[in-house]
């Protein structure tokens, strides 16, 4: 497989960077730096954080990625640390906003791509908010083409949320120690509908239930008799002062019964009575549930977009 256009031959990224900056892979000790630069990017862009270090710490244990092959940081010259890149299918990159301007991301990017390349990947994927014009003309510029729109919603609560009755026969309680592999099946069965990857049981605990954020008083289950029909897996992001719904899933079932508003509605007021006002989740144009969440009273806050580069030699 030949690199890919546009891109470095070689993984030399050394020799792409300003003068003075320097690269290295990155270790577990770099996580709450790599956090705060992510916020950084994200207050820049977006006016609020949304990255947790639990977040940045599931990055760099997903299955398959080896941080001294698959990642890298930039220190400038007084030793700080302000860019990230890693690559595992998916990838990141982030410039911290001061050191933007100065060749660091389209360095990076041409790094993450010919890693890609080398591990013999056919195509390689990145998020990036729509307001980041900088940064999309970069993507766009070494080819990488529209695929998914993302969107991040929010529900405003100044009042504690009504919660329905349920549907006859579904009860609904808050998410407990022994239902991690049973919520698990359920929401990847679910996602199986949209998404490209079925996620290892591993990988997706260390996204949700490992996650120093995660709140099992917020997330909530829904049985229909002792079967679990539907699941919220909520975390609270206490740097932002919001709770957030990582997961929504409803078996299929079951759907059209109102049970992902229930079950929304449950997270929505145990946030509140914990002293949050405002609760946010994320959805993108594969699900279609765009519509349903803005019928409840969600709006959108943030929008991005997933690019995706084919690296299959023509």
């Amino acid at each position: 497989m030949s690199p890919a256009p546009d891109g470095p031959s070689t993984l030399d990224l050394a020799s792409a960077l300003p003068h003075g900056y320097r690269a290295r892979p990155s270790t577990a000790e770099d996580v709450d730096a790599l956090c705060h630069l992510v916020g950084a990017c994200e207050r820049e862009i977006q006016g609020r954080v949304q990255c947790d270090p639990g977040l940045v710490a599931a990055e760099l244990a997903r299955p398959g990625l080896v941080p001294e092959l698959d990642t890298r940081v930039v220190h400038d010259p007084s030793g700080a640390l302000v860019a990230r890149a890693w690559v595992n299918r998916r990838s990141a990159v982030d410039v911290h906003p001061r050191h933007r301007g100065r060749g660091l991301g389209a360095a990076l990017l041409d790094w993450a791509d010919a890693r890609a390349v080398q591990a013999g990947s056919d195509y390689i994927v990145q998020t990036v908010p729509d307001d980041d014009a900088e940064a999309v003309a970069l993507l766009r510029s070494r080819g990488y083409q529209r695929m998914v729109t993302e969107w991040l919603l929010a529900f405003d609560m100044p009042d504690e949320p009504a919660v329905p009755e349920p549907p006859e026969g579904v009860s609904v309680r808050p998410f407990p120690s022994g239902d991690q592999r049973a919520a698990y099946e359920l929401i990847q069965d679910a996602f199986d509908e949209w998404q490209q990857r079925r996620m290892p049981y591993q990988e997706w605990v260390q996204h949700t239930v490992e996650r120093p954020s995660f709140a099992p008083a917020m997330s909530a289950l829904a049985f229909a008799g002792d079967q679990l029909v539907g699941a919220v897996v909520s975390l609270d992001l206490t740097d932002t002062g919001d709770g957030y719904i990582e997961q929504v899933a409803v078996r299929r079932d079951h759907r059209g019964r109102g049970i992902a508003r229930l079950l929304l509605r449950h997270a929505f007021r145990a946030f509140h009575r914990h002293g949050r006002r405002t609760c946010t989740l994320g959805t993108h144009s594969e699900t279609g549930a765009l519509t349903p969440y803005l019928r409840m009273g969600m709006q959108v806050r943030h929008q991005s977009t997933v690019y995706r580069k084919s690296l299959r030699a023509t």
